[in-house]
């Protein structure tokens, strides 16, 4: 029977979850790097052995961590990131200009070709690729120094660089997401690059047809359907069907349209998830509820899903890294909290459980389907 390898970042280190393909009975390994904050830890399409951890301290910096069994050992690869070709400046928050810096990675994203290619999302706003496992990175400089690079602003946690999409059939193209710049595609490997926030409307910019300082949280891509993308924005769930040219606004009925992640569903890619939270103030679910909520249409008409999800008194966040789905036969669906929970679905989201309960806040969730 196959199974599945939960991989999470939390603020404390790294855990890696186990079960077979019921899903039901779950053994947990950490923390691995106990004590620093693990912001995202990523596994290989193309060899289900190696494995990527970006690894952070505010003493030490930012280290990158790579298994070639599972995770069952570790070693460090590299950390040296720099800014290629100057360093230049962008917006600050009150208007004046700053520096580029390089802070962390906040997002690993490998290859489905070749296990030893990875690309990594920076703070500030970098996008860095290795071809060798990453015992060395290169900046892609084209996404950073794009002409309207000087006007980004950042947004409550940071310019990050949060979302990296590799176009399953076309490998030429990539999508990007960077909080508050908005969202961007290359479509000649990541060496020159294009805007596409067309349609999406963010409070405080005047100009409804600005080019970029939108807060994009995440997008979601089903591999059967490329052109076709999910965001969960900040405030607004939108949809593009070509390719992020235009965006339309698919909220619907949900108690409120803020949030941070969105997935789409293995084998239905109209099937989309959502986890809404109050506000961009209040960063709990509405009524205390912890309810993820589901569309079968593609967006517009949502159900919430709540069997074995606390219903009062439940004031976590999920963050935009933390939702993830495996491919088995009933969809599982996961997804971690800032209260240490991480819940499992194993039919498509009608019934959640605790893998478990008292971890450090969790930063993201992937998932493998292991043979």
């Amino acid at each position: 029977m196959s199974g599945v390898r939960v991989l999470v970042g939390t603020r404390k280190g790294a855990f890696i979850l186990t079960s077979d393909g019921r899903r039901t009975h779950w053994q947990v390994d950490g923390p691995h790097f106990g004590g620093w904050e693990v912001y995202h830890v990523a596994g290989s399409p193309a060899d289900p052995e190696r494995l990527y951890a970006s690894q952070s301290t505010s003493w030490f910096g930012q280290l990158i961590q790579r298994s070639d069994d599972g995770g069952r050992t570790w070693h460090q690869v590299d950390h040296d990131f720099t800014y290629e070709g100057g360093a230049g400046e962008h917006l600050w928050y009150d208007g004046t200009r700053k520096p580029w810096e390089f802070t962390r990675i906040w997002h690993l994203e490998p290859s489905a070709a070749d296990p030893d290619t990875v690309y990594a999302g920076a703070q500030d706003a970098a996008l860095y690729r290795s071809t060798d496992g990453g015992r060395s990175w290169r900046e892609l400089t084209g996404l950073r120094k794009h002409t309207s690079g000087p006007g980004w602003q950042p947004g409550a946690g940071g310019l990050c660089l949060h979302t990296i999409i590799l176009d399953p059939r076309n490998a030429a193209r990539i999508f990007t997401a960077i909080s508050a710049a908005g969202a961007f595609r290359s479509d000649d490997h990541g060496q020159s690059w294009q805007p596409i926030n067309r349609g999406l409307h963010s409070d405080g910019i005047p100009d409804p047809d600005a080019e970029v300082g939108h807060c994009v949280h995440r997008i979601a891509q089903h591999p059967s359907r490329p052109e076709v993308l999910f965001m969960q924005k900040h405030w607004d769930v939108m949809r593009s069907d070509d390719a992020g040219e235009s965006w339309r606004e698919i909220s619907g009925n949900l108690p409120s349209d803020f949030g941070f992640p969105i997935a789409v569903h293995p084998h239905e890619p109209e099937t989309i998830y959502v986890v809404p939270i109050h506000s961009d103030s209040e960063h709990y679910p509405p009524e205390g509820k912890l309810r993820v909520y589901r569309s079968r249409c593609g967006g517009g008409e949502w159900e919430p899903l709540t069997t074995g999800l606390p219903q009062r008194d439940c004031y976590v966040n999920i963050l935009r890294d933390a939702m993830a789905v495996d491919s088995l036969d009933g969809a599982g669906v996961y997804f971690g909290t800032t209260g240490g929970q991480v819940y499992v679905s194993p039919d498509s989201g009608e019934h959640w459980t605790p893998i478990v309960r008292d971890l450090p806040p969790v930063y993201s969730v992937e998932v493998q389907t292991l043979p």
